[in-house]
């Protein structure tokens, strides 16, 4: 570490209890997707106050928002989320499922440490401009709907990110590590369809079902899935099932789609052929439909050069330092879930060599915590689900790290990781990966080198072109 990210790092220390404070309100909050106005105006107030100028509501999204700071190029990126999920309301610092709020919603994906993490790193960089008068500029910005809505994608559509010539960004998981890899790209589309209500004995002749046209339409998608590649999905939820009397011709019904592959434009040629199923479940039925879009992403691109300067970092760094009740806590917790035994990183799913080092780095842990790097892995690697960041990875050069917040082998999306997000474990997750991200953009700042290859790997890996998934006149939804 230079001097100067030395002092960057302080900086962020400094900071360390506002950034656990707004960690901690975001939990609080615990805003599902777009509905995050609270959220997003505590990032806003609290970034201003900071010295940032702050634009909200980009992109016609009222939850968005960017916070900058600096002048001229380069500028560089920092991702931030804030949203929950439903039915995932949990205490903090919890050894045992306890609802705060009955049916209520939580932060089961860490976002509420996410959001912290990006803002701590954007105070870092920040310092690190003022004290130097280097040329460039941070970014902040406030990505909203992760979980449904892809508020990225959306923002990709209007361009924002070439503005960039790179984004940073973290997630909260059981490892430390830098990601790699591609993920699925996902479309979500809601297929409303309208018949017409008659007595199902005594005149069925009149009636038009709607639930037959969704029963259509379904079998015509198990038929469609013979004709896909291997990679490609299509998932469904019957989301109305037109009520509850066997006796009435069902006027109305619907159904969600949701369709994957590993390259965006792929999925936007599935997502085409599911339409024309749609119509013909239509036709079939004489009723009549309405296509509601709900959002698409597209798949992530890698960008080795970034992983190499984010690694560097993170091995400079180090990893958190537990104290002796935060680890009993961690061992306690990781009691309650199976799979705590489970070998970490993405690495150790396709490469033996690589999980057996993995496994005995766990080994050598002796805890529930992997206080420990995992070495940089940066074979070929595909994710099967899929994120919005993809979208920012197809417009500049995106890289991300994970960072440990919840115990070995915590499952994704649980009550374990609400409750782990909201104690020092989950603060010292979001404090150093803000300074990981730091050094980093530091590092992206002054050497230009290192953006010029990632730069050039960039061009190179997205020369195919980014197709967006999502039409021109959609606007950012939730299912019906």
């Amino acid at each position: 570490m230079t001097e100067q990210k030395n002092a960057a790092i302080a900086a962020i220390e400094a900071k360390a209890g506002l950034i656990a404070d707004v960690a901690d309100q975001i939990w609080d909050y615990a805003e599902l997707s777009l509905q995050e106005e609270r959220s997003a105006a505590l990032y806003c107030e609290v970034l201003e106050k900071e010295g940032f100028t702050v634009e909200k509501g980009i992109c016609n999204i009222p939850t968005a928002f960017s916070a900058s700071f600096g002048s001229g190029r380069p500028i560089i990126g920092l991702l931030a989320e804030y949203d929950a999920l439903s039915g995932l309301s949990q205490e903090g610092g919890s050894l045992e499922r306890k609802e705060r709020e009955a049916g209520g919603c939580g932060h089961g994906c860490g976002h509420n440490l996410l959001g912290a993490g990006a803002f701590a790193a954007a105070l870092g960089v920040k310092a690190f401009l003022e004290s130097t008068g280097t040329p460039g500029t941070v970014v902040l910005y406030g990505c909203p709907g992760e979980e449904g809505g892809a508020a990225k994608a959306f923002m990709a559509r209007d361009g924002l990110w070439y503005g960039l010539d790179a984004a940073l960004t973290w997630h909260p998981e059981d490892v430390n590590e830098v990601l790699t890899g591609s993920s699925n790209s996902c479309i979500q589309t809601q297929y409303l369809f309208t018949g017409v209500a008659s007595h199902a004995a005594g005149a069925p002749d009149r009636g038009r079902s709607a639930l037959d046209a969704v029963e259509l339409m379904n079998i015509g998608v198990q038929f469609l899935r013979e004709h896909t590649s291997d990679k490609a999905r299509v998932h469904y939820a019957i989301t109305d099932a037109g009520g509850r009397s066997p006796n009435v011709v069902q006027p109305k019904a619907s159904v969600l789609y949701m369709v994957r592959s590993n390259h965006v434009a792929e999925a936007v040629e599935l997502q085409a052929r599911v339409d024309k199923i749609a119509q013909g479940a239509a036709l079939m039925t004489e009723t009549t439909y309405e296509k509601l879009f709900i959002d698409g992403l597209a798949d992530t691109v890698t960008n080795h050069a970034l992983e190499r300067v984010l690694y560097d970092n993170f091995q400079a760094l180090g990893v958190p330092a537990y104290t002796a009740e935060e680890l009993s806590f961690a061992d306690r917790l990781a009691a309650t879930y199976p799979g705590s035994d489970a070998i970490p990183g993405i690495g150790s799913r396709y490469d033996s060599d690589y999980a057996e080092q993995a496994a005995q780095l766990r080994r050598e842990a002796g805890h529930a915590m992997n206080s420990f790097l995992l070495p940089l892995y940066q074979g070929d690697v595909f994710r099967p689900g899929s994120t919005d960041v993809g979208d920012v990875s197809w417009q500049c050069p995106t890289a991300q790290i994970e960072v440990a917040a919840w115990p070995n082998g915590c499952p994704g999306h649980s009550w374990q990781n609400v409750s782990c997000d909201r104690t020092s474990i989950g603060h010292k997750a979001a404090v150093h990966a803000g300074k990981v991200l730091c050094a980093s953009v530091i590092d992206l700042l002054t050497q230009p080198a290192l953006l010029e290859e990632a730069k050039t790997e960039f061009l190179r890996r997205t020369a195919a072109g980014y197709v967006c998934p999502i039409p021109a006149d959609a606007v950012p939804t939730i299912a019906l």
